[in-house]
């Protein structure tokens, strides 16, 4: 914690709320974070594909991460508040109170997850409208977006729909717990609402899909107040938000982001000078920010607006002011490694030689990997084991959900050795998806020269120098391990008038760390893996139409 001498300094707390846990940071205006909390948060899976949380139990967790955090901190000092969140969608009624998203009735089961995809058939006629508003989300509506969940709730729990008074993205819940105000961020209206910065809500894509009532009360149920990322929310902290957050009252309260986005703004603008970068002297919209944790987010910036297929966007103003973002992602990255490693048969004896080497698992399989592949390049273990990582659908640039996972070239060996290849192959897997997602995004008009890697995965050294390795790209790795919650910090201190626009505060607060380079020598094995990455999906496809032909 800050001592004496350090008095005079002023401070801006960032809260995460990630899919499993809830982190709070204490940041100082230079970007460094002092302080540092995190909680766990409930999700319940009631039935396959559906995924569930309480508003109640995430704000609960919020308001105990943020008391550690400013803890002993002369409240004078602390100057703002920013809030990301996973983009799920939070009901309750017109008292504010949950609604259940459940068959059950369990009105505390009250958000729906980002990740839940329960509403595949609504999602599909939404698609098969072919409306104008798809167009700014790479062509095809995602299963993970709000407009099929709210047609799921309507024709699945009518009881709840009747009761409705608000649906909120979480980021935006947030902010209304703080501040008492139903206002919504420009971020979540836009990626994942359909509003558009110009023109608004579209009366005709709510009618033809069969949610007309949300148009009736002037989209009060979904907001009709938006304000920008980082702009003041209302008249700050309430007193009964202060109390329960341990903060002053009336301190900024900012309008939030979504925590990928969160974590882009955390990264991409940060100064680069002296780290003999490609992007030096270039614009920001040479990179891209990857935000890899159990799921990856691929953001990249434009000063136009460009359209790519199978990549959600053009979203204007929707992670930096006055720049239009285009948002890649795949819906499963550290879940899919965790579900490969810890579902293999020689996982005990993977955790029990972790545990006895005082290592965690993923740094052990790093050792385990260097052991076994004696003069090779590790990531040439690979050459005849292949995945394709779409366990839980493609996100980008295919835009399929009904994508399945697939692994070629397995063998009758159950022990830790071969543990460590499918590992290895995995994140090899997952980084080619990559790949795949930047040619997408360069061959509809950006010029991309650098990736900017914040989040869990950042911290494993494999997993970064595949993603080098294979997109022949140079990765930034910010000084910050925790890029999302200096985000959201940014957010706070705008809010708070300390600095005069986001990319001000983006250029003060975001710190490098590292950067690691791609090998060259081994470009030529990667393409080699990346024809092979191409060819799973196109067999995956021949096969289903086989079957489906029956």
């Amino acid at each position: 914690m800050p001592g004496e001498k350090q008095s005079a300094v002023q401070y801006y707390v960032g809260v995460d709320v990630g899919s499993a846990s809830v982190r709070a940071a204490l940041v100082d205006a230079f970007g460094t974070v002092v302080a540092h909390a995190e909680q766990p948060i409930q999700v319940w899976a009631p039935q396959p594909d559906h995924y569930e949380q309480s508003s109640a139990d995430v704000w609960a967790a919020c308001c105990s991460v943020t008391k550690e955090v400013v803890r002993g901190v002369d409240a004078r000092q602390i100057r703002g508040l920013g809030f990301d969140a996973t983009c799920s969608l939070v009901v309750v009624d017109k008292q504010f109170q949950p609604l259940a998203v459940n068959s059950e009735g369990q009105n505390h089961r009250n958000v729906i997850m980002w990740m839940d995809h329960r509403a595949v058939s609504q999602v599909e006629r939404i698609n098969a409208t072919q409306h104008r508003v798809l167009n700014y989300v790479g062509g095809a509506m995602s299963v993970e977006m709000q407009p099929p969940k709210l047609l799921w709730i309507k024709e699945n729990l009518p009881e709840s729909w009747e009761k409705v008074g608000y649906f909120f993205d979480l980021p935006d819940f947030l902010s209304w717990k703080a501040t008492g105000v139903t206002a919504r961020s420009l971020c979540t209206v836009v990626c994942k609402w359909t509003y558009t910065s110009d023109r608004g809500w579209d009366d005709s894509f709510w009618k033809m899909i069969g949610l007309e009532d949300l148009v009736k009360d002037k989209y009060e149920k979904i907001g009709n107040h938006v304000l920008s990322p980082g702009e003041a929310v209302g008249k700050g902290l309430t007193p009964e938000a202060a109390k329960d957050l341990g903060l002053p009252e009336g301190i900024a309260v900012a309008a939030s982001l979504i925590d990928a986005h969160a974590g882009g703004l955390g990264v991409i603008g940060a100064d680069v000078k002296g780290h003999n970068l490609p992007c030096e002297n270039q614009p920001i919209t040479s990179r891209v920010a990857m935000i890899c944790g159990t799921s990856s987010c691929h953001m990249g910036v434009s000063e136009t607006p460009i359209f790519v297929p199978g990549v959600w966007g053009p979203y204007f103003s929707a992670m930096v002011p006055g720049l239009w973002l285009n948002e890649g992602g795949q819906s499963a990255t550290g879940k899919l490694i965790d579900h490969v490693v810890r579902g293999h048969v020689a996982f005990p004896e993977l955790e029990a030689k972790a545990a006895a080497s005082a290592r965690s698992i993923y740094t052990y399989l790093n050792s385990h990997l260097d052991l076994i592949r004696k003069s090779l390049p590790v990531g040439f273990l690979t050459v005849d084991l292949h995945v394709w990582p779409d366990f839980h659908g493609n996100r980008s640039p295919l835009t399929d959900l009904t994508l399945k996972g697939m692994v070629v070239g397995l063998t009758l060996s159950r022990g830790l050795d071969e543990l460590a290849l499918i590992y290895l192959a995995t994140i090899q897997a997952l980084a080619l998806g990559t790949r795949h997602i930047l040619e997408a995004m360069q061959a509809a008009g950006h010029d991309i020269s650098t990736l900017f890697l914040c989040g869990g995965l950042s911290k494993n050294p494999l997993f970064v120098q595949m993603h080098a390795d294979i997109t022949g790209k140079p990765v930034v790795l910010s000084k910050e391990v925790e890029s999302v919650l200096v985000g959201a910090a940014i957010l706070g201190a705008c809010a708070s008038g300390d600095f005069a626009s986001i990319q001000e505060a983006m250029a003060k607060m975001g710190k490098i760390g590292r950067v690691v380079q791609p090998n060259h020598e081994h470009k030529r094995f990667y393409d080699k893996k990346y024809e092979v990455f191409l060819k799973l999906v196109e067999h995956q496809r021949e096969y289903r139409s086989i079957m489906n032909s029956l």
